[in-house]
C-alpha cells in the first residue's frame, strides 16, 4: 500500500505553487532542507520521481496525481470545517477552474455569480483545446474543454455545443468580397485571430479551400476587443453564434457564407473525488450552459 502523507502531499503542491524548494520552504515556514527531506521520502513511498529536476520544475505523472491529491485535501477540509461550524461565514472553499475566454464572455460568468458567495474562485483563462493539462498537472479542479474523454482521476460530462459564425461588417463585406466569400478572396481578406494557439479561423478557412490559406493576420487577445475589433472593420472573424445573434438580425453583422460554421464541442471535467462546493459550481455551470446548443 503507498501511503502517502498530507504534509508531503502539501509540501509537493507548494513546490509547484512557488516554482522552488526555497520559495515552498518560506511559504511553509520550515527549512528547505525539510522540504527536500519531504520530497525524498514522498518519492520511496510512491516508489518513482514525482518532479523532474529541470528549470522550470516540472511535475511527473505521480507528481501530477500527488498535487491533485493535496489540492482535494484542502477542499474536503474545508467542507469538514463548514460542516463542523454551519455558522460560520461562508465561501471559505477556494476552488481553480479553467475557463476559455469566449464561455466566460457569453454564458459561463452568471453561473459561476450564482456561486461566487459560497467559494472563493480563481478562474485561469486557456484555450479550451489546451486546457485539459492544468487539470491533468493539478493546478485546476475543474476546467471546460473539448475532450470528452476523463482524464485520469476526473469525470466528464457534456455542456454542449458552441457555434461559431464567420462575420464582418457590412462594410468590410463590401469591400473584400462583393460577390461572396470564396477561396481567392479570404486568401486577401484581413482576418482577426485570438492568438497563436486559435485554430477555429483556419478550421472554416481549410472547410473553405483545400489549399494552405495564409491570409493577413491580426491577432487579438481578448474575448471583448476580439469582437470589437471586428465589429471595428479590421477583418473578418469567428464569433459565437449566442454573442451575434441580435447584430444578425440588425443587419450591423453579416455571415460570410450563410450554409457555414464551425461547432466546438464543450465538455465539463472535474476531479472524481471532488467536494461539495465543487459539486455545487459544476450543477451551476450545467444550468449556464442550457443556451448551447
Amino acid at each position: 500500500m503507498i501511503d502517502v502523507t498530507p504534509e508531503q502531499a502539501r509540501t509537493l503542491a507548494a513546490i509547484v505553487a512557488t516554482g522552488s524548494f526555497e520559495a515552498a520552504a518560506t511559504h511553509l515556514l520550515v527549512t528547505a532542507s525539510a522540504v527536500s527531506q519531504r520530497v525524498r521520502a514522498l518519492e520511496v513511498a510512491v516508489g518513482r520521481p514525482v518532479l523532474t529536476r529541470t528549470r522550470p520544475l516540472e511535475l511527473t505523472a505521480s507528481g501530477q496525481a500527488v498535487v491533485r491529491f493535496a489540492r482535494l485535501l484542502e477542499m474536503l477540509s474545508a467542507d469538514l470545517a463548514e460542516e463542523l461550524q454551519p455558522d460560520a461565514r461562508p465561501g471559505g472553499v477556494r476552488l481553480t477552474l479553467v475557463i476559455n475566454s469566449d464561455s466566460l464572455h457569453t454564458w459561463a460568468l452568471p453561473g459561476l455569480a450564482a456561486v461566487a458567495d459560497k467559494v472563493q474562485l480563481e478562474i485561469l483563462r486557456e484555450d479550451q483545446d489546451y486546457s485539459l493539462e492544468l487539470l491533468r498537472s493539478g493546478a485546476a479542479a475543474a476546467a471546460i474543454t473539448t475532450t470528452a474523454k476523463a482524464a485520469p482521476g476526473c469525470s466528464s460530462r457534456r455542456l454542449g455545443v458552441m457555434r461559431y459564425l464567420p462575420v464582418c461588417t457590412p462594410d468590410f463585406a463590401a469591400r473584400w468580397f462583393p460577390q461572396r466569400a470564396s477561396a481567392e478572396t479570404l486568401a486577401a481578406a484581413p482576418v482577426i485571430t485570438f492568438d497563436r494557439k486559435d485554430d477555429l479561423q483556419d478550421r472554416y478557412l481549410r472547410g473553405v479551400s483545400r489549399k494552405d490559406l495564409q491570409p493577413p493576420r491580426h491577432y487579438v487577445p481578448a474575448a471583448h476587443e476580439f469582437g470589437e475589433a471586428i465589429r471595428w472593420g479590421m477583418g473578418w472573424g469567428l464569433l459565437p453564434e449566442i454573442e451575434v445573434s441580435d447584430e444578425l438580425r440588425r443587419h450591423t453583422l453579416l455571415v460570410l457564407d450563410p450554409a457555414a460554421h464551425v461547432d466546438v464541442p464543450l465538455h465539463w471535467q472535474q476531479w472524481r473525488h471532488g467536494s461539495a462546493a465543487l459539486n455545487e459550481v459544476a450543477a451551476a455551470i450545467q444550468a449556464a450552459a442550457r443556451p448551447l446548443r
